[in-house]
């Protein structure tokens, strides 16, 4: 196995662990880190409710996550002749939860379906879906998917029985349309953009815009917690992804975990990015070892942005990147 994948994964699980520890202990999230996802093998189990989608704009549903680890907020956009999802829940069980919501709010024959990045959660459980779905997926997704397999899923399926069972028989949907930079597509009256991010979270980051109602499913780029930083990921990518988001003008922000929100959030998210990666560089010029920068820097930002185990990893990574 390749080591620097193997090693992405554990780091995933390694964070998973510790914000669950974290919250449990009351001391993660915080003013503008947000409240940290539940401990992956808590007594909440990972299902997508039904009964419970929002309409937060003319054209857009959310299906919220009610602040459940390993629960997506799932969006459903529709217009006169196609409906799409955004986000799929874990395994073909959540699946079909989202396919029956879909049903409630919508008659449109054509389905499409997009998913924020690959990880389980947001992407197994479309074997849920009608086999007739339109899978669109960009190229750095599809290269993702053939280099790193269903390596996650057997550790998300290692998290409790529940986990296994939903994970049972997923696999990943093959593409129907592929793109390299952005895909447009036409619902029948709502214009949507499909947008390749770049190496932010994950290689295959994909947010989505829709443009008359100007809302963006921003993906795991821009949340109201602190970044989750992808293991070979450059901090640069996250400020340039923050600048193309905010040129969106987006008036409704929602993330793929979390509260949702506006613009700030992505403001938010560049002022941590840019503020660690400034006092890395001058720390590590001043001879301080990354232990001494990590402790350094989150004992100066925990009265901004609480008290996170999210905070170590963005931080690591701008000291490795700094000069």
């Amino acid at each position: 196995m390749d080591g620097r994948r193997l090693g992405v994964g554990v780091a995933l699980v390694a964070a998973l662990m510790g914000v669950a520890a974290a919250q449990q202990a009351g001391t993660a999230g915080g003013p503008a880190g947000g409240p940290a996802p539940a401990q992956a093998t808590s007594p909440v189990p990972p299902l997508i409710r039904e009964g419970v989608t929002e309409r937060i704009s003319t054209h857009v549903h959310v299906i919220p996550d009610n602040g459940v680890s390993l629960v997506p907020n799932v969006g459903i956009v529709v217009g006169s002749k196609a409906t799409l999802v955004i986000d799929t829940g874990l395994g073909p069980r959540n699946g079909a939860t989202v396919m029956r919501e879909v049903a409630t709010i919508s008659k449109n024959a054509e389905l499409h379906l997009v998913t924020t990045h690959v990880h389980p959660e947001h992407d197994l459980g479309a074997g849920g879906f009608p086999a007739t779905t339109k899978m669109i997926r960009s190229k750095d997704q599809v290269d993702e998917i053939a280099a790193s397999g269903l390596e996650m899923a057997k550790r998300f399926a290692g998290f409790s029985t529940l986990h296994a069972e939903l994970l049972q028989g997923a696999d990943f949907r093959t593409a129907d349309v592929t793109f390299e930079k952005e895909h447009t597509l036409d619902l029948g009256g709502v214009t949507v953009r499909v947008l390749a991010m770049g190496f932010n979270h994950t290689r295959g980051d994909t947010a989505t815009f829709v443009e008359p109602d100007a809302v963006l499913f921003s993906g795991d780029v821009s949340m109201a917690w602190l970044p989750s930083v992808g293991a070979g990921a450059h901090l640069n990518q996250w400020l340039t992804s923050q600048d193309r988001f905010l040129a969106l003008q987006p008036s409704r922000v929602v993330p793929s975990h979390g509260p949702m929100g506006d613009a700030a959030i992505m403001t938010k998210t560049k002022a941590f990015v840019s503020t660690i990666q400034k006092r890395a560089a001058e720390l590590k010029q001043a001879g301080k070892t990354v232990e001494e920068t990590m402790a350094t820097l989150q004992a100066e930002l925990e009265p901004i942005y609480g008290r996170s185990p999210r905070m170590a990893g963005p931080i690591r990574a701008a000291y490795t990147q700094a000069p």
